[in-house]
């Protein structure tokens, strides 16, 4: 089994598709570990303030099987595949880390996720995983929250 980390966001009805999301989450791989949820300001597009939170999860499914199972979640709550990338969406859900892998492939399959440099999805990885290493950096996320300018992409809790 792999434990990964995922990042959940929305900036369409977030309540409610965050929440949907977490059930099929739940019901797929049983218990997973929620960070607390963070409005934020969208990031490379103008839109509403985006809702976004991490889970942490236990797998057997490979990173682009897992990727593919996200991308069908993503689907079965409306997100649109047919506009600009950086645009409001129902639902975004992505591998941040898995294992200790480091990975390129199709279907924006980054490990670790580049957005891993943004406060919206640091900060909720090292809520719940402050221990965790960065395959790369070797830095836990604890540190590397813990040396991120806050004050240049503030958050802000938001509750589901």
């Amino acid at each position: 089994m792999a434990r990964v980390y995922l990042s959940l966001g929305s900036n369409l009805e977030p309540h409610r598709y965050l929440r949907a999301a977490l059930d099929e989450l739940r019901a797929r791989f049983g218990v997973i570990a929620v960070s607390p949820a963070y409005r934020s300001k969208s990031v490379g597009f103008d839109g509403a303030d985006f809702i976004n939170l991490a889970v942490g999860l236990d797998t057997d499914l490979s990173p682009e099987a897992l990727n593919d199972w996200l991308h069908a979640l993503e689907d079965r709550h409306g997100r649109r595949r047919d506009v600009p990338r950086f645009s409001d969406r129902t639902l975004d859900l992505d591998i941040v880390l898995y294992d200790d892998l480091v990975r390129q492939g199709e279907g924006h399959l980054d490990i670790p996720r580049k957005e891993l440099r943004h406060a919206f999805v640091l900060k909720p990885i090292a809520d719940i995983a402050p221990e965790l290493r960065h395959p790369v950096s070797g830095r836990t996320m604890g540190e590397l929250w813990a040396g991120f300018p806050v004050e240049s992409e503030p958050l802000v809790v938001e509750a589901l």
